[in-house]
């Protein structure tokens, strides 16, 4: 029986687009395009709604239960940083507090919530080094554990993540990954040390999705019977994970969602059942893990089959898909970074998921997308918002496209500098055959000295313009020419002779 339970939630508020879609000119700043590009107000007005209604509430509830002994594990994309920082001091001053305790572990996912994993995965490590790196800055701890947007989790996202040298990562507990499996051990992918754990999707969506539905055989749910379905769950611990807005905008307060995680905490502590981070949940059953072999499509946990077709189902959503990959491609081109954050922020899998329900056969998917999708976008028509985003997408790629940088001429091979005669002269007392030596690095063979049938000895050589370092040799012996105007040292050798030649 389980007698541990891991539970994560994640926080995270998508930076919703302005439409309908505005026109761009060609010459906006980056600070105008983003005002056109991105609708502030209405990010700061559904921030306040769900601060009000869910954020402060619960937060305030989770520090009172992580100070009763709980202990958690909790995910922020810096899409939500950014926003509580911008707009609500006092919230962010309280999720600071939770954090900062020792009963709480802080999780690093992509920081836009983004799709950039299947535009460009080296670009997803870069991003998921860089949230580790800023989380770490802000709250003073720097995660150890990764999750990526909508728990996608697939071979190449595993390795990605292992590379970054993370302890664990999460995934959806589904049959196409697990096949006969239980998600409620431990497992490892390709014997790497990066731990994986399964979300159990029916423990967890029993209070992410379906706590406040009336028609649900388990209505009312309460943290006794929630607890004596744990413990009745065979395996090592269950991972349970949910969107943290679960307590207080998806299940409103008059549902009991508070009172019931209030009663679960002490329901878990009384019934023999430990709270366990993700972490805590790595070390203690490292020793006992087993392989599983990922699938090369993506899992999630969001939609009812789990798979990709949640977000790239239906025509207006792969048609959006297909214009995150020519924004970000485009921007890339122009080197610009302003740019290139513009188009990571257009990546946002919000901007797919709440098309969801065009289309859809499911009435209880349908509802869920369209929860997501803005009020007042709902004036433009159903048929109008798919077309008004994309547009919002195609304004920006032309603003891009018209920054790339101008086509240069291939560079021009250099002509070849005009040699020079050098005449060397060398006028030793007695000398059998002498001879000048060059710089090795300029590869030029020795050079023999003619007599002139007296006491002067010469050679003549055509050498680049260019500095050069010789000797000349007499008898054996290496010596300096008298004639040189200059010496460069050779480690504990003779000085070296130096030439310099120019151009005539």
């Amino acid at each position: 029986m389980a007698n541990n339970i891991v539970i994560y939630t994640i926080v995270h508020q998508p930076r919703r687009l302005r439409l309908p879609a505005y026109p761009i000119p060609h010459d906006v700043s980056a600070d105008e395009l983003e005002q056109l590009i991105f609708d502030d107000a209405l990010n700061k007005f559904y921030f306040h709604k769900v601060a009000r209604y869910c954020y402060h509430p619960a937060f305030d509830l989770f520090t009172e239960l992580v100070e009763q002994g709980m202990r958690f594990s909790i995910g922020l994309s810096i899409s939500f940083v950014d926003q509580a920082m911008r707009w609500d001091t006092l919230l962010m001053e309280k999720l600071k507090r939770l954090v900062s305790h020792q009963n709480v572990e802080l999780v690093c996912v992509e920081p836009y919530h983004s799709f950039i994993f299947y535009i460009d995965i080296i670009k997803f490590q870069d991003r998921l080094d860089w949230a580790r790196r800023r989380l770490e800055q802000v709250f003073g701890k720097r995660p150890e554990v990764a999750e990526t947007t909508e728990m996608f989790m697939s071979r190449e996202i595993y390795h990605s993540l292992a590379r970054l040298g993370y302890k664990a990562t999460l995934a959806e507990g589904r049959s196409q990954t697990l096949d006969w499996r239980s998600p409620t051990y431990l497992y490892r992918h390709c014997d790497k040390d990066l731990a994986l754990l399964f979300r159990h999707k029916e423990l967890s969506d029993d209070v992410g999705y379906r706590f406040s539905q009336q028609t649900w055989p388990g209505y009312p749910l309460t943290a006794q019977t929630y607890v004596d379905w744990i413990k009745g769950t065979k395996g090592d611990f269950v991972f349970v994970g949910w969107d943290f807005e679960t307590f207080g905008e998806h299940h409103s307060k008059d549902t009991g969602i508070f009172e019931f995680l209030k009663w679960l905490r002490g329901e878990l502590h009384w019934r023999g059942v430990e709270t366990l981070t993700i972490s805590q949940a790595v070390d203690k059953f490292r020793g006992v893990s087993f392989d599983i072999d990922l699938p090369v499509q993506p899992t999630t946990w969001a939609g009812l089959n789990g798979d990709p077709h949640f977000f790239f189902g239906n025509p207006a959503q792969f048609e959006i898909f297909l214009l995150m990959n020519h924004a970000y491609n485009v921007a890339r081109l122009t080197g610009d970074s302003r740019l290139i954050d513009i188009s990571l922020w257009l990546c946002q899998s919000d901007n797919l998921h709440l098309l969801q329900w065009l289309g859809s056969n499911d009435s209880s998917e349908a509802e869920v997308s369209s929860y997501f999708t803005p009020g007042y976008w709902w004036n433009l028509g159903a048929s109008k918002i798919p077309l008004e985003l994309q547009q919002v997408y195609r304004n920006f790629i032309d603003v891009a496209a018209s920054r790339l940088p101008e086509r240069t001429e291939p560079a021009r091979r250099a002509k070849p500098s005009p040699k020079r005669e050098i005449v060397v002269n060398l006028q030793p007392a007695k000398a059998r055959n002498p001879s000048g030596s060059s710089d090795q690095r300029r590869k030029i063979a020795p050079l023999p000295l003619a007599s002139d049938g007296g006491s002067l000895w010469q050679g003549t050589l055509n050498v680049s313009p260019g500095t050069y370092r010789y000797k000349l040799f007499v008898n054996g012996d290496g010596g300096c020419d008298p004639n040189c105007s200059g010496f460069a040292p050779e480690g504990c050798a003779l000085a070296n002779c130096v030439l310099t030649v120019t151009v005539k």
